[in-house]
């Protein structure tokens, strides 16, 4: 265990380094904009832990679309924004979700695949939980939405990547098995994060002249609880790289938000961004004959292909 344990605090601080030599220490953010979003329709997904503190109106009882409501109210402000559940780890959740959001939505304009996790453990589908949820699960997901996307064109996806593809490997003919060694929690992680740059490359490609564009973010080092599976003795350890690296979530999404409201992005689908730059990612990132067979091993693993299903209603 204390190996172990050293060994991911040595990955941790080397990953730290490269980021405090590439972009400075705690980077100043980039200024926060208010973009103008009226009367366009958004999906982003991540976690959300929180808890409704009232009811609506006393004596009204709290179903679940009405607490949904009142979450949503109080956590936003914006009486527009709205829950719906998606479980990624799930393959039949995702493409129900899909279905519920098609039959109830008729437009959706932005997609951020924002949600991701690092653990281990294995899915009902059978495949390593970090990989799936954060690249897997997303890819189902943006292909069941496409045709929506492509109708209320110009639209744009956005996927939340990080600078930890650098250690990626990938190897389409084991995808989605958890990595060998004493890592392999980690290493999942880094491959799920090269595969989400790759993903939005190939999209890229085969999205040429739909007016729908895709780009991929590494938001920083964010405080949120992505590293909440982390072993209780390990934690420790980590405190001095939050305090030094990490920033606060509203800041880590603002290269999220940029790349989906900011004009004139268009020639860079498929393109890379960092602290609201575009940046070359790491070369294994750049192989397109990789990313294409990513594609279509996503493909084959999701169940989609020559006969895929349209979950249009």
């Amino acid at each position: 265990r204390g190996g172990m344990g050293w060994a991911l605090l040595g990955v941790g601080l080397l990953l730290a380094l490269y980021t405090l030599l590439r972009h400075g220490l705690r980077r100043a953010p980039p200024p926060r904009s208010r973009p103008e979003l009226r009367g366009r329709t958004a999906i982003v997904t991540g976690e959300r832990r929180a808890r409704p503190r009232a009811r609506p109106r006393e004596g009204v009882p709290p179903t679940p679309a009405l607490l949904q409501a009142v979450l949503c109210l109080q956590e936003t402000g914006n009486p527009e924004v709205r829950f719906m559940q998606l479980d990624l780890a799930s393959l039949r959740s995702v493409r129900a979700f899909a279905s519920a959001f098609l039959r109830q939505e008729p437009h959706l304009h932005l997609l951020i695949n924002n949600a991701g996790v690092t653990a281990g453990g294995t899915t009902e589908d059978g495949f390593s939980l970090s990989f799936q949820v954060n690249h897997l699960g997303h890819f189902l997901l943006t292909q069941l939405l496409l045709e929506r996307l492509q109708s209320c064109a110009p639209s744009r996806v956005v996927i939340v990547a990080s600078s930890a593809h650098c250690a990626g490997r990938l190897h389409p003919d084991t995808l989605g098995r958890p990595p060998p060694g004493r890592l392999s929690t980690f290493q999942d992680y880094c491959d799920s994060k090269l595969a989400n740059v790759l993903h939005a490359r190939e999209l890229a490609t085969r999205l040429q002249g739909t007016q729908v564009t895709c780009y991929a973010v590494h938001p920083g080092f964010v405080n949120t609880e992505l590293f909440r599976h982390m072993p209780l003795w390990l934690k420790p350890l980590f405190l001095p790289l939050i305090w030094l690296f990490f920033c606060e979530a509203a800041d880590g999404a603002q290269t999220s938000l940029y790349c989906a409201t900011q004009e004139g992005l268009e020639c860079f689908s498929g393109r890379y961004f960092a602290d609201c730059h575009l940046q070359e990612p790491w070369p294994v990132a750049r192989d397109d004959r990789l990313a294409r067979a990513l594609w279509e091993a996503s493909e084959r693993l999701v169940g989609l292909g020559e006969g895929r299903e349209s979950p249009s209603p």
